[in-house]
């Protein structure tokens, strides 16, 4: 089921688990096919990306390869609407199947095995679906009180305080005079950060208004 699901995501132009090509392309007005690659090419050749740009109607551009890819990825790079994101397979109800199975199960790329009835592995779930999701939780401080464990913000991972303020209120970013965070996205506990500043993992923020 998961193979077949992952050939109808391909055909829409999803593409799990993987990173956009690192191909530069940029088609031209006029003076043919510049063709150059950073690394050796074991799956296209400068014919083959000739051969591909004429299929789109495209006889003048600019092409570098920066890594060794496949010409379905140089086809991508041309159309240019692949959307990229990271998907995790979950397989429910270990308990009722072999160790050897869920050993290979688990051991498969982007896969976590758990079973819900007899909550095995939901902590590690947990943790996984975090790193997918490139989330972080940041925590808020008034001054003269402690951090309010209790109310996490949660944002995506290189979330700025700009975003941070957005997020507490709509108009808290154009009466911010600055912010002090305390947490690994600083160099010392506080430090004085503007706007522009990203946060972390489970850093504190207290912001000043003007």
């Amino acid at each position: 089921m998961g193979k077949l699901l992952e050939k109808e995501l391909e055909s829409v132009g999803i593409r799990l688990n993987r990173s956009k090509p690192n191909i530069y392309f940029k088609p031209k007005k006029g003076g043919g096919l510049s063709y150059n690659s950073m690394v050796p090419l074991t799956m296209c050749s400068e014919k083959l990306v000739q051969l591909i740009l004429h299929e789109y109607k495209i006889f003048n551009a600019e092409v570098l390869f920066r890594e060794d890819s496949t010409p379905d990825d140089f086809i991508d790079v041309i159309v240019g609407n692949r959307v990229y994101m990271p998907c995790l397979y979950v397989y429910n109800k270990v308990d009722q199947i072999s160790i050897e199975e869920v050993d290979r199960l688990a051991h498969e790329p982007h896969s976590v095995v758990i079973s819900c009835g007899m909550k095995l592995n939901l902590d590690y779930l947990l943790e996984r679906l975090w790193e997918y999701l490139a989330l972080i939780c940041l925590y808020t401080k008034k001054r003269g009180e402690r951090p309010d464990f209790s109310d996490a913000i949660i944002m995506r991972r290189g979330a700025s305080v700009e975003h941070v303020c957005h997020r507490i209120h709509r108009t808290l970013a154009s009466q911010f005079k600055y912010a002090l965070v305390w947490g690994t996205s600083t160099k010392f506990d506080p430090q004085r950060v503007g706007l522009t500043h990203i946060m972390e993992h489970e850093d504190v923020i207290q912001i000043v208004k003007k």
